[in-house]
């Protein structure tokens, strides 16, 4: 029996992301066309393995955020389209890697690439997306800029490494689990929602509440799919529910579960998550000891929490339709998956 995880109206989500959509049209066209030239190569291989993550059928959030930001900031140059660009090839070069990582089968709903080209294949292409990457922020001209994106590459790296020191770690805390999202995460959000500030020549103040609702969203963007690892749907995931599990992540779900048991339960996780034994029925077991425990819903109530400090951060802001775009954004975020 799956567990049930009570999200905001569906409705509410889907018109949330909307709006938003519908403000950076015009620039999106403009930033597809752009990933699609920037993946050309004389190797065959190189567009294939691309345009096979890329034309998945994501919904650009994290490129959407850097026009929208941008445009929040009165920005009126051709920059912010290099920059969302960079940003979609930054993520996408961190899927093909974390693909290979987590040995995943699946991804938006259809064959890992390195399940049809290979491992070797996958972190190779996805080094060219990182390099074409900074090419285009080098072309934009802004050093701040390059040094955000730059700095985001770092930290998210380390927030992978960190993920993979933790891997099977039932003693993990939480806020050791925090500072792996913060990292893996989060980070691309907020550089994504700072670039378009700095280029537009906002105040540090501005630029600074650009990136504080990029970090939160990022943060609460993560602990839903936390949560609808062990309570969604593949349709919603893009992916085989239970697969954290599988591969013995240590989720939110997982770290308030194992603290909040008795010492047969713990054993049961050390079972699962630390020595890998895993059996028939241990998934939906360990979804009953969630509900018991309430860890799915208390994980999606963190989110609720890191989504009104990401509304928070917009105060600083005039009310304007893109504001509002942004504000409901965050719902979306949310609620996406009810």
């Amino acid at each position: 029996m799956g567990v049930v995880v009570a999200f905001e109206d569906k409705e509410a989500g889907k018109a949330g992301i909307e709006a938003l959509v519908g403000l950076t049209r015009a620039d999106m066209e403009r930033v597809n066309a752009m990933i699609l030239s920037r993946t050309g190569s004389d190797v065959t291989m190189i567009p294939e393995v691309a345009n096979h993550l890329i034309s998945s059928g994501g919904k650009r959030l994290r490129p959407m955020l850097t026009l929208a930001t941008a445009a929040l900031c009165d920005y009126a140059g051709e920059g912010h389209v290099k920059l969302a660009a960079s940003v979609e090839f930054m993520h996408t070069a961190t899927l093909l890697h974390d693909d290979v990582v987590d040995e995943s089968d699946m991804r938006r709903g259809k064959l890992a690439a390195r399940m049809v080209w290979g491992n070797e294949a996958s972190v190779l292409v996805g080094d060219f997306l990182l390099g074409q990457a900074f090419k285009m922020m080098v072309e934009v001209g802004s050093l701040r800029a390059l040094d955000i994106l730059s700095t985001a590459a770092s930290v998210i790296a380390e927030g992978e490494v960190m993920q993979l020191a933790a891997a099977k770690n039932t003693e993990t805390s939480e806020d050791e689990y925090l500072a792996v999202i913060r990292g893996k995460t989060a980070e691309l959000f907020a550089a994504a929602c700072e670039v378009g500030p700095v280029i537009a020549a906002a105040s540090k103040a501005h630029a600074a509440a650009c990136r504080s609702y990029g970090l939160n969203l990022g943060i609460a963007f993560q602990l839903v799919d936390d949560a609808l690892d062990y309570g969604g749907s593949a349709g919603q995931l893009g992916k085989n529910v239970g697969d954290d599990f599988r591969e013995g992540k240590i989720t939110l779900p997982v770290v308030l579960s194992f603290r909040r048991g008795d010492e047969t339960e713990r054993g049961f996780w050390r079972r699962v998550l630390q020595d890998g034994d895993v059996r028939d029925g241990d998934l939906e077991h360990a979804q009953s000891l969630m509900r018991r425990h309430g860890a799915i819903q208390d994980t999606v109530e963190r989110a609720r929490h890191y989504a009104k400090m990401a509304k928070d951060a917009l105060g600083l802001f005039p009310a304007s339709p893109m504001k509002q775009a942004l504000d409901d954004a965050v719902d979306f975020c949310v609620s996406r998956a009810h």
